[in-house]
């Protein structure tokens, strides 16, 4: 089936790249033209269906949600909720989370982080179309210590036997990229601190060359500095939270930012959209230590993706504009924001030939909004039309 559609504007990406009064016309689930409307028009066959948005909206890529969670609800009680249900209890809920997403623009989510690889099993079944849903790449449970953040996810392991054996699960399972915890974190009980490294620097290496022999990327959920030191040195692929953590405070290191951006390691923020009262809470200096790092980031050439670590409590899936603000709060062209969940995801997660621009041949992973987000990122709720895969998907109810 052909479909035509048009809008005031198509930011085909990077978003800076517009199309003023353009169209697209997909056929099936395949992009096969972008341009002018009246061109596209001409182009589509006598069976195509039009769908025509006012002169005031604007067409462009599938959002991407870089860092999720299906399988914690969002609740204050995720954690519990998790551990008491079984696998099949958990897989409606993840159902519904993922089309959560979806129905707010986000055509495609990485989820780093499962039980038993549930969102592996999710991700089949949506693209096999037995229920709609966002395109997902899932990572299977994370690789940690004995005890360590996340260990309830069943990736607990010790020495290079077993890190290289649960490595191998993971790719068997079908995972799409290997996550390791190489910090520690907030959300595991007596686990090591947050600033606190989890694997040596030669482990991490290990895990990083038994992912690519499978033809696997490695994202690294580091918040202390020695650990995204050591995941840079090992050469992963993502950097997850990046929160440059040292035992006695914040702990910064120019050389190191400089290493992730000449190697083109991308910085995955993972936070929510409760920025502002998290400000609120910490003043002037705790802002600075929390989120200036975004800024100092970016001035030293690291590449940044935005992920909202969806499924913790208070984030929810439904809402990536609202991590999407903080950039604007903190000074980001809304054009280089736009580019973080679409075109600079889609490359650093590795999916850049087929999702993240708007070019024949590309999946037809679209959004209408009513409005400019290149001038309001608010405009960004005002959905019109999702299409993943060519299919619209009408949110329930």
């Amino acid at each position: 089936m052909q479909q035509v559609i048009t809008a005031g504007q198509v930011l085909i990406g990077p978003a800076r790249q517009r199309i003023r009064d353009g169209g697209v016309l997909v056929e099936d689930d395949t992009i096969v033209a972008v341009g002018d409307r009246r061109e596209i028009e001409q182009q589509a066959g006598p069976a195509a269906r039009h769908r025509h948005f006012p002169t005031t909206s604007t067409l462009l890529p599938g959002l991407i949600n870089a860092h999720v969670h299906l399988c914690f609800d969002a609740t204050p009680h995720f954690l519990e909720n998790l551990i008491q249900a079984d696998d099949l209890d958990l897989l409606p809920g993840m159902a519904g989370r993922a089309q959560q997403a979806l129905g707010s623009g986000v055509t495609t989510v990485r989820d780093l982080g499962d039980r038993s690889g549930l969102a592996i099993r999710l991700r089949d079944a949506i693209a096999r179309g037995d229920l709609p849903g966002p395109r997902i790449l899932a990572s299977a449970p994370p690789l940690t210590i004995r005890d360590g953040h996340c260990h309830f996810l069943g990736g607990a392991v010790s020495g290079e036997a077993e890190i290289q054996e649960r490595v191998r699960q993971n790719a068997a399972l079908g995972a799409d990229v290997i996550k390791v915890m190489a910090s520690g974190g907030q959300i595991t009980p007596d686990s090591p601190p947050m600033w606190a490294s989890q694997f040596t620097g030669a482990e991490l290496a290990i895990i990083v060359e038994e992912a690519a022999n499978h033809g696997l990327p490695v994202a690294a959920h580091a918040h202390g500095t020695e650990s995204i030191a050591a995941a840079t040195a090992a050469g992963v692929s993502t950097i997850e939270h990046c929160s440059w953590k040292g035992p006695d405070g914040p702990d910064r290191r120019d050389d190191v930012a400089k290493q992730m951006a000449d190697k083109g390691i991308h910085a995955c923020t993972a936070l929510s959209r409760n920025w502002r009262a998290l400000m609120e809470r910490l003043g002037p200096a705790g802002t600075e230590e929390m989120y200036g790092r975004l800024v100092w980031l970016d001035e030293l050439g690291v590449p940044l993706i935005i992920g909202t670590d969806a499924g913790l409590p208070g984030s929810v899936f439904d809402d990536l504009p609202g991590t999407m603000e903080l950039f604007d709060h903190l000074g980001f062209p809304l054009d280089q924001v736009l580019d973080m969940v679409t075109t600079a995801s889609a490359d650093a997660l590795g999916i850049g030939d087929r999702v993240g621009r708007i070019r024949p041949g590309y999946d037809a992973d679209l959004i209408v909004v009513e409005g400019d987000p290149l001038a309001r990122l608010d405009d960004l709720r005002n959905l019109r039309l999702v299409l993943a895969r060519g299919r619209e998907f009408q949110p329930p109810g």
